[in-house]
């Protein structure tokens, strides 16, 4: 098992850890005793794990992100210093980025909103091992993963609404195409909990398994998502991601019929 390239002094301060091993990369959100709360320096280090697995020799060899969490709990949300304080870790909190023109306040949001995009680039499959409370940032954490396999004790909260803002790290559009309009305003307006049956039921988790098995069951579905040749396997996540953000049949269709001779073509040369 190798490290990559990210600058180790980042992931500490942001409280991740990034193992590489073969096309499996795990990230794994290491605050136990806060219970993996976020901070602005864990996107900055989600974003920088994101360019390593998308540069140079690891974006051919990954092909499996898995994002866990230490301890009982997937993550918490926000680090609490995040909403009373104007920087935290030397990065604009709520206050500060309220005190940014809004041009510097959307740039800095984006920043933040970049540490979760790229788990939902079609280069590989993302999968959320998801344990414990997952709410709000760590709620959209988990959504911004392709998969979520659940332990039976996890709690998915998007609490951001019930505290005054939004969910703001990418985490609306995911759940709407996992569970539609009606039933995201209900889980958004009211904070409620949701369990693990209720997760699989409506198609935020893909299984539920006791939470001792959870390692072992991401484990075996890593292994089994990487069966397929890398570049059809790439070839066909674009398809899917493609109709998931709303190509129409003839689109989708057409996109098919593109990717397939992008293969053969490729097969015929001896390319794989």
């Amino acid at each position: 098992m190798t490290t990559a390239t990210v600058d180790p002094e980042l992931l500490q301060r942001g409280g991740l850890t990034l193992d590489v091993d073969g096309p499996r990369a795990t990230i794994t959100l290491v605050r136990p005793g806060a219970l993996n709360a976020q901070t602005p320096l864990t996107w900055e280090a989600l974003r920088s794990i994101g360019e390593s697995l998308s540069a140079g020799p690891l974006s051919e060899q990954v092909r499996v992100v898995v994002v866990r969490g230490a301890g009982r709990a997937f993550s918490a949300g926000l680090d609490r210093r995040f909403f009373g304080e104007q920087e935290v870790d030397g990065l604009p909190g709520l206050a500060g980025i309220a005190a940014l023109s809004d041009d510097d306040a959307d740039a800095t949001i984006a920043g933040f909103q970049s540490g979760f995009s790229w788990l939902r680039e079609p280069g590989r499959v993302t999968v959320a091992a998801v344990q414990g409370h997952a709410i709000g940032a760590g709620f959209q954490l988990a959504l911004a993963c392709d998969l979520r396999v659940v332990a039976d004790d996890v709690q998915f909260c998007m609490a951001e609404t019930g505290l005054g803002i939004v969910p703001d790290l990418g985490g609306t559009y995911p759940l709407v195409h996992a569970v539609g309009y009606a039933r995201s305003v209900e889980i958004c307006l009211s904070g409620r909990r949701i369990g693990a049956e209720e997760a699989v039921a409506t198609g935020l988790a893909l299984r539920a398994v006791p939470a001792a098995e959870l390692d072992v069951a991401v484990d075996a579905l890593a292994a089994s998502l990487v069966v397929a040749p890398p570049a059809a396997a790439a070839e066909t996540l674009a398809l899917l991601i493609g109709v998931a953000d709303g190509a129409d049949p003839a689109a989708a269709l057409a996109a098919e019929r593109a990717a397939q001779l992008r293969r053969l073509r490729a097969l015929a040369a001896g390319e794989g």
